[in-house]
């Protein structure tokens, strides 16, 4: 998984997994999902990211089960 913010266009892709895109769905006008063949999630890209997705909190944390 990758997370990468361009600061420039104010532009938040998140990658799930590598893996050939067959699909990319429009879910409004400012956010689109990559799919693979099989429908599972490879991306997800957020335009307007700052205002839309809270860039300046964002934290990371890996839970153990």
């Amino acid at each position: 998984m990758r997370i990468r913010y361009f600061k420039d266009t104010d532009t938040l892709l998140i990658e799930f997994k590598e893996a050939p895109v067959a699909e990319t769905r429009d879910l409004d006008e400012n956010t689109v999902l990559d799919v693979d063949a099989q429908g599972n999630v490879c991306a997800i890209t957020i335009e307007h990211a700052s205002q839309r997705a809270g860039i300046p909190q964002f934290s990371y944390e890996q839970v153990a089960a």
